[in-house]
């Protein structure tokens, strides 16, 4: 049960880093953006590669992050420049990231077992007593979740934060202020995918092998996530955006778990995110109807 609740939480912690990215296209540039299931891949394809090579672990996020930047701004410049609809430059991206990442692994599937990670490594070993050895990785994935939020609480308190906030909301105020509004919503889907393929990284390290098919379903977890986090603290403006998508990735995660634990197979684990994912939607779209009733 104990090894249940570390395994969910530390995969819930994981998953909120994605979360912010989706955060970032769905509810702030209002951008379907399903370049997320190829850029959590990709990010975990580059962190494959770098490790078997010998490289830092933790440069290996840096490098994972700067690689999704590179390609959430692609889809950007695809869709402002080219002109094509955000939902299908999204898709041109996805679809050319699968052959892309391929590439990039040299194989569909590598195994990581013994290589250093994020959570396995002399330096980490050297600070975790024994005592504490079994909560190191849900230990480590929230101290990189924390940092990730703060960051991005940080960022979205700038001037560019505010720019990005307010494509989303009012593309006009941003050109009245002499801004290009094209480039502000290349730089939202470079940081977006910049925090997905990162959180692919610490995926990667954490189950410890690549797996051509692990970004599939990428963007309706996200999206389950943000939603869930987003509605339970609707009316509560002491709790930021971010905080709320942490819960709502905990608690998606244990809905899950709890689903497999009932007797489900690890199999239909894409089933279940469907049909949560609806679930969620459902009830989300009633309480808005409630709302206009009520009006």
């Amino acid at each position: 049960m104990l090894d249940l609740i570390i395994s969910t939480l530390t995969q819930g912690f994981i998953y909120a880093m994605l979360s912010y990215g989706i955060y970032i296209t769905y509810k702030i540039l209002d951008f379907p953006d399903l370049t997320t299931d190829g850029s959590f891949p990709a990010g975990a394809a580059i962190t494959a590669v770098l490790l078997t090579k010998g490289v830092n672990p933790y440069l290996s996020l840096l490098i994972s992050f700067i690689s999704g930047m590179v390609i959430g701004a692609l889809t950007g410049i695809i869709h402002v420049k080219f002109k094509v609809r955000d939902l299908l430059s999204g898709i041109i991206m996805m679809t050319a990231l699968y052959s892309i990442n391929l590439r990039i692994a040299g194989k569909a599937n590598v195994p990581l077992f013994s290589q250093n990670t994020v959570f396995d490594n002399s330096f980490v070993n050297s600070i975790f007593p024994q005592s504490l050895v079994l909560y190191k990785t849900v230990i480590i994935a929230l101290i990189l979740t924390l940092i990730t939020k703060f960051i991005l609480d940080a960022y979205l308190n700038t001037k560019s934060g505010f720019l990005l906030r307010a494509v989303g909301n009012n593309e006009t105020l941003v050109t009245t202020l002499a801004k290009d509004t094209g480039f502000v919503k290349i730089l939202g889907l470079a940081i977006a995918n910049g925090l997905v393929a990162m959180s692919g990284s610490i995926m990667c390290q954490q189950q410890r092998f690549f797996d051509i098919s692990m970004g599939t379903g990428t963007v309706v977890i996200g999206l389950a996530n943000v939603i869930i986090g987003t509605n339970v603290f609707k009316n509560v403006s002491a709790v930021k955006a971010t905080t709320a998508v942490l819960f709502g990735a905990v608690v998606y995660k244990a809905c899950v778990a709890f689903a497999i634990s009932r007797g489900l197979s690890a199999t239909d684990m894409k089933f279940i995110t469907a049909f949560l994912f609806l679930v969620i939607l459902v009830i989300t779209m009633d309480r808005k109807k409630k709302v206009k009733k009520n009006a």
